[in-house]
């Protein structure tokens, strides 16, 4: 389950999305995801300064046994796995980088509550789409989205979404029946918000969201 993103100063109370007037970048709250032992899909919606899956197990030291990414261009997940040398020291091998926006699947050894903590990005997560299986972050700006059905109708192109359901270890899927003749159904459907983690079935190359007019932000590549 996933807590919606709250100021740090009000850090022990969770429950809503509060306003703040000022610049995006400038806003410092948390994302918090409640994960169960075994494999749990999550997101890095702040700007937190990771650069390498290494240093994201590391602030969960003993929780974490692998990190996992997926490579949208080959289609497999690639892992970083941690090695416990038995004297309070291990390793995290193989690595890999990543960012604002990177969704991960995280193979906790216990009940652990994963924090995103940081400053609201400057720019929203985007994402270059590729034809096949692509994970994506709802944008944090992007909380019209209730259902996996609407979420699919903005994206266009995707013809099935799937969230980890980490109580019972597997994907549960929104496929879209397209009818023919522009019109067309998601079933099953389930809900989304925002910083929530899914993942998208793009039938052709797109990116995701589309810049604003006129103005061209980096996207978030999802190939190696």
């Amino acid at each position: 389950m996933k807590k919606f993103i709250l100021p740090l100063l009000v850090l022990l109370f969770v429950g809503s999305l509060f306003a703040v007037d000022s610049d995006p970048s400038e806003v410092v709250g948390y994302v918090k995801y409640d994960c169960v032992a075994g494999l749990n899909l999550v997101a890095l919606p702040m700007e937190q300064g990771y650069m390498l899956a290494s240093e994201v197990g590391d602030s969960y030291a003993g929780a974490l046994d692998q990190i996992s990414t997926w490579n949208a261009a080959d289609q497999v997940w690639e892992n970083a796995v941690f090695y416990d040398f038995g004297d309070g020291t291990g390793l995290w091998d193989p690595d890999f980088t990543v960012a604002a926006g990177s969704v991960l699947m995280i193979s906790a050894v216990q009940p652990v509550s994963f924090y995103s903590i940081g400053n609201m990005p400057a720019t929203n997560a985007q994402y270059n789409l590729v034809a096949g299986l692509n994970t994506v972050m709802v944008p944090l700006n992007k909380s019209e989205f209730a259902l996996a059905s609407e979420l699919g109708d903005n994206i266009t192109n995707v013809d099935g979404l799937s969230s980890w359901n980490a109580n019972d270890q597997l994907w549960e899927n929104a496929v879209f029946y397209d009818f023919g003749d522009g019109t067309g159904l998601w079933d099953p459907d389930f809900a989304v918000s925002i910083g929530m983690p899914v993942m998208a079935s793009a039938i052709n190359p797109i990116t995701w969201p589309p810049a604003p007019r006129g103005f061209s932000a980096p996207a978030r590549s999802l190939t190696k």
